[in-house]
Formats: structure tokens, sequence, C-alpha cells
């Protein structure tokens, strides 16, 4: 098992990419906190993962929350002893260029596609600087390496944690902190529902996916999920500041 004896918090894991880059850590032996603000879904995630005979444990958070988050993550470091993986996945798609975005929605989109990872991944050193090092996976999007039309919000916020990951990983090299992005394209999951729109419904999206990403399909969770394992795995123990991008080939 590449995570045997392994501590990880996820946030935003209550279903998606999050919930299957949970069950995937967990399957390679770690211990995985599995956080989201629905506490049903945490709790559901969290059970499903026992029931194949792994070690999960579900917390309500609304990473909003700046205490809630510290907390949450200070939580998981005391009562295992270590916290080994962060991911901070939780994120806000909001669709619309300039003029369609109000900036209620456009702080929104701030507040939990950058914000909210800068507080966690603050959170997160204290307990790895401890332990000798530790990996951070923030989500962003294949969004942060290209632009979408009509996306002012979402493309803005994922380009800027690409920025602030890169920062964090020169920093905190040193100590073997090591913080990557994740960039998945088009994976079929109801957190589409901002390109939905802006595309013009759903049987738009598909002729998007079919016709425009070389692949020509979407990608699955469980596709993102092993990109998930590799970045808290020490597979990549010699990478730190990477875009891991995997999107079919859309951003080429």
């Amino acid at each position: 098992m590449q995570l045997e004896n392994k501590v990880a918090l996820v946030t935003g894991a209550g279903s998606g990419i999050g919930a299957a880059g949970a069950r995937a850590m967990a399957r390679e032996g770690a211990y995985v906190f599995v956080t989201d603000r629905d506490a049903a879904s945490a709790r559901a995630v969290s059970q499903s993962i026992a029931a194949e005979g792994y070690a999960a444990e579900a917390l309500q958070l609304d990473v909003t929350d700046d205490q809630a988050l510290i907390d949450a993550i200070n939580w998981a470091a005391l009562t295992k002893g270590r916290l080994d993986i962060l991911h901070s996945h939780a994120g806000l798609q909001v669709e619309g260029k300039l003029e369609d975005v109000a900036v209620a929605d456009m702080d929104a989109s701030w507040a939990l596609n950058v914000r909210a990872h800068f507080v966690a991944a603050q959170a997160a050193i204290a307990p790895m600087r401890a332990q000798g090092g530790g990996s951070v996976i923030i989500t962003s999007s294949n969004s942060g390496v290209q632009y979408d039309r009509e996306m002012i919000a979402y493309a803005t916020t994922k380009h800027a944690v690409l920025a602030m990951t890169r920062q964090m990983a020169a920093d905190y090299a040193k100590e073997n902190i090591r913080f990557n992005s994740l960039c998945p394209g088009f994976i079929d999951t109801p957190f589409n529902r901002g390109f939905e729109i802006q595309m013009g419904g759903r049987h738009k999206l598909d002729e998007y996916v079919e016709t425009t990403i070389p692949m020509g399909r979407f990608g699955t969770v469980d596709e993102i999920a092993g990109g998930i394992v590799f970045l808290a795995s020490d597979q990549s123990a010699f990478m730190t500041g990477h875009a891991l991008v995997i999107d079919g080939g859309e951003s080429i």
C-alpha cells in the first residue's frame, strides 16, 4: 500500500472528485478525514470506505469558516498524531463574463477557490513541519492553464491557485513540505453545472466534449483519483510546484 500509516484530510469530499480521492487514498492505506459542508454526504462517503474495510472519519466542515477549517486540520493532526496529506479540494464554479458576474459572486469564488486553500495550507504547515514533511494537494482546474470563454470568476481564481501553490512550493521545499496543484478537465459530475449554463445546456456541453477534447470523452472521477494518490504518495517525492493536468488533451 502506497499510503500505509499516512493520515489525510480532504475538503469537499462528500461527492465527485473529492469523494473518489478519499476512497482511493483509504484503499492505499491512509486514514482519511472526509470533510464536507454537507454532513450527511461526508458521513456516507466515510461509511462506504469503512464498509470496504478501510479507515475513515467524517467531519462536517464549511471551508469558508476560517476557524472551523483550522480547527478541523488541527483536530486531525492531534487525534492521529500526524498529518501527511492535505487535499484542499472544495470549490465553486460561477459562470459568466465580466458584465454578467456580480461582485458578490466574484468574492464567493475567491473565498472558496483561493482563500480557503490558503487558510487550509497555512494550518497544515505546523504538523507537517513537526513530522519532517508532507504533501499538500490543492485543486485548481485545467481552467488554470488556459482560458474559458465567459467564465471570468472561475478562470481567474483557478489561475490564482496555481500561482499561490507554486509560491508555497518554493518557500517550503527545503522542509520537505510539497505543494502541487491538481488540474482536472471535464469530469462528468454535477460540478459542471456552471459550464452547462454557459454553453447553453447539457447537450451543448456533450457536443463540446465529443468534438473539442482530443480524447472525445469526459474523464472519470477514478481517473482523477489516481492522480491524487500519485501526488499524495512517495511516487511524487521529487515533485513540488507542479500543475498536474488530467484533461484528455483539452488544454494542448
